[in-house]
């Protein structure tokens, strides 16, 4: 059994990771809130990637798998973005993914293989109005992490999933009612959004050994939008 840690893995994707993982592995999920994990057997420890560092107490001295969640969708005209709100979306995609991968790097040389997996968007590769500030911050992420990768190499691995629009407690606004979805669907040339055990799947083979010959990738989980114009 593997020990893998999810930064904010309470909800949305990182929650559907938990699910998937709990029963073969030991699960740690550091965030600041457990209410939706319910009787899942992870270990929770409390944490705010703004204000704490993370209890390693509760941590195990080899870290297999670690996976950082927080994120931000915050799409607006880039007139009506300050230069605040790049800090911000700067901070909770990225600089906070730094200090993390700083506090745990010992236990993370520790396993044969790490592998280490962060999330961008699709915004990063295919140039979308409104996501200036939210693609900038994850365009750091991926930079980050080709860099980490191939200073580490072959100690751990890292890799990033770029999802679009995927149906998350963060992505509310965007899929509020029916009318929405289905608008955001169309967009993709598989006529859906994104379900958080459709980037679950990819994490969790990200994690595993079956991909222990991946790293430095950047993988589009996106229901084509990156590659594919069917207009």
């Amino acid at each position: 059994m593997k020990n893998i840690v999810l930064i904010g893995g309470s909800y949305g994707i990182g929650l559907e990771i938990a699910l998937q993982m709990y029963k073969e592995h030991h699960i740690f999920v550091a965030s600041r809130t457990a209410e939706h994990l319910g009787n899942l057997e992870v270990t929770h420890i409390p944490y705010d990637a703004a204000k704490d560092q993370i209890n390693t107490d509760f941590l195990p001295d080899q870290i297999d798998g670690f996976v950082y969640c927080p994120g931000s969708i915050n799409l607006k005209p880039f007139a009506s973005l300050k230069p605040g709100d790049f800090e911000s979306d700067l901070h909770i995609n990225f600089l906070f993914l730094v200090k993390i991968i700083h506090e745990l790097l010992p236990r993370l040389k520790k396993s044969k293989q790490a592998s280490l997996v962060f999330f961008s968007t699709v915004a990063v590769k295919v140039g979308m109005p409104f996501h200036t500030s939210v693609a900038a911050a994850k365009g750091a992420i991926e930079g980050f992490a080709k860099a980490l990768a191939a200073e580490y190499a072959p100690t751990f691995r890292v890799n990033v999933i770029a999802p679009s629009l995927t149906d998350t407690p963060l992505a509310k606004r965007l899929l509020g009612n029916d009318a929405k979805r289905e608008k955001m669907g169309e967009r993709h040339p598989l006529k859906r959004v994104g379900e958080t055990k459709d980037i679950a799947n990819v994490a969790k083979f990200l994690l595993s050994d079956d991909s222990n010959w991946i790293t430095g990738q950047v993988l589009g989980v996106d229901g084509g939008m990156s590659t594919l114009n069917i207009s």
